[in-house]
């Protein structure tokens, strides 16, 4: 699939509540990178309830989110980013799925699907969740740590985790993926009762 063919339009000023990143095609169309982004194209935070669904920045009871450090992390500790035509900084890229995890986020399942950009050098020796573990030690304790805590900053208990925080394989997120790309194709057909999203 040729990623090269969607470009992108910043419109405010970086770091502000009014900051948005539009997507367009190479012929200058504006499209919804929730919606007009094929699944298999992995982009960040989606903008669901605007119009075009654009790329925002987080914001939380009025106010720019931005993650805290988390020692002995800072920031993110690797990139993070949305799946188009699911439910649940303005690129898209191809991914490989290699896993899942399940943090469980006020009451319900948050899944957090581990990949790696296709074009990244370490892509062809990382095919499973435990060439992973083998390849990269301390990876994915690393990122279950830090999906642990990084909302304690906020004054908030630290995450729980399904599956006793246990990563799941791909073929188990391939099917949360199909599963979740299912409900959004329901509900782009009104069969569920879901809410609106603006397209």
């Amino acid at each position: 699939m040729s990623l090269s063919r969607y470009e992108t339009e910043a419109r405010g000023q970086p770091n502000s509540p009014n900051y948005r990143i539009y997507f367009k095609t190479s012929e200058g169309k504006y499209i919804s990178p929730f919606h007009d982004i094929p699944l298999h194209a992995e982009v960040d935070k989606i903008a669901t309830k605007e119009v075009l669904n654009p790329i925002k920045q987080d914001v939380k009871k009025g106010a720019l989110r931005y993650v805290a450090n988390v020692f002995p992390h800072k920031g993110y500790i690797w990139n993070y980013g949305a799946l188009p035509q699911v439910c649940v900084p303005g690129q898209v890229i191809q991914v490989k799925v290699l896993g899942i995890l399940a943090m469980i986020d006020e009451g319900e399942t948050d899944w957090k699907v581990i990949a790696i950009n296709a074009d990244d050098p370490d892509a062809q020796n990382l095919n499973s969740i435990d060439d992973v573990r083998k390849q990269k030690p301390g990876h994915l304790e690393a990122t279950v740590d830090w999906f642990k805590k990084y909302k304690v900053p906020d004054g908030k208990p630290e995450n729980r985790f399904a599956f006793n925080g246990q990563f799941k394989d791909k073929n188990f997120a391939l099917e949360i993926i199909k599963s979740t790309h299912e409900h959004w194709e329901a509900l782009m057909q009104k069969t569920t009762n879901s809410g609106e999203i603006e397209w």
